[in-house]
């Protein structure tokens, strides 16, 4: 069986790129591990590979869920377990590509079986990060469940919403339950996680560049059949790079100057928090901070060797 590759990163830092020439090299298959990129509605807004690019390379696990249903990692789990499993059955390696952490994480380590959390609950708690903020909500978690509250950044309103919203739920934190998971997909030595980790400056001016391209393929376009939709603003495809920012300037609450300026903005951010995430979640994972994807593949080729033995 040959050993996974798993890549990770923030965003607009070059995974699909690199990706791609991945599989090329070992004869592999995509699979996907971006929480975005699984949404159907969101093609030019999550950045998702177009035809050319999934044209000679089987790809997997993107664009197959409505932008109007909550999809969970768990969920992602459960399908890519299956994918996997059937590619290396195929003798192909199996390239998992995407910059949601914490699939890679439930893949490489298992995943903690969290009792689901009712909508009202999801509602409740949203109210308190709109009326009291982050600081708010972290306060209030770490008088439930200190543990979660030290290790979540003051700024993760989404992963402190999170810890909260199950405490309030199960009366339970969320740390008694992350001390038991399920078996990982992949063992230890059956993957190579590596991440890239490319310059700030050049990051940054690579998001500002990108959404402006995603405007000139008809990101606004799509953002107008969500919105039209009506779904629910709370659900994960409607809070996408950008998307809160293009609904309000469908809306008519902000120019359109505004709505670009603060989605590059907003962009850039997740991109920092992404950095730290890296950092604390995978620090044994090899870095490769070069931006060329001949050195990028030496570095992976170089590392591969090392494991597929």
């Amino acid at each position: 069986m040959r050993p996974a590759i798993l890549i990770h990163g923030p965003t607009a830092s070059g995974k699909t790129e690199l990706s791609i020439q991945i599989a090329r090299k070992y004869d592999g298959e995509i699979v996907n591990a971006d929480s975005m990129q699984v949404y159907r509605d969101l093609k030019v807004i999550s950045a998702r590979p177009d035809e050319a690019e999934m044209a000679d390379v089987p790809h997997h696990l993107f664009g197959h869920v409505p932008a109007s249903e909550r999809y969970s990692t768990g969920q992602w789990l459960e399908q890519a377990r299956p994918v996997i499993e059937a590619i290396q059955k195929r003798g192909k390696t199996a390239v998992v590509v995407g910059g949601t952490g914490l699939y890679l994480l439930a893949l490489t380590q298992g995943l903690s079986e969290i009792p689901p959390v009712p909508e009202e609950t999801r509602h409740e708690v949203l109210e308190i990060a709109k009326s009291e903020g982050v600081r708010g909500l972290k306060i209030r978690l770490q008088a439930v469940d200190p543990e979660a509250a030290a290790r979540i950044d003051d700024n993760d309103r989404q992963r402190l919403s999170r810890a909260y919203e199950v405490w309030l739920a199960t009366g339970t934190p969320l740390t008694s339950f992350q001390s038991k998971r399920s078996k990982p997909v992949l063992n230890e030595d059956e993957w190579l996680g590596i991440a890239l980790t490319p310059p700030r400056a050049k990051l940054y001016s690579r998001i500002d560049k990108r959404f402006e391209g995603m405007l000139m393929e008809g990101a606004m376009e799509e953002a107008r059949q969500l919105v039209a939709q009506d779904i629910d603003p709370d659900l994960p495809a409607m809070k996408a790079h950008g998307m809160p920012w293009l609904s309000a300037f469908i809306r008519g609450e902000i120019d359109a100057a505004l709505a670009a300026e603060n989605a590059k903005r907003d962009t850039r951010r997740y991109a920092k928090r992404q950095f730290t995430w890296i950092g604390r979640q995978f620090p044994f994972w090899p870095r490769i901070p070069s931006t060329e994807i001949p050195t990028r593949m030496r570095v992976v080729s170089a590392l591969y060797k090392e494991v597929d033995r």
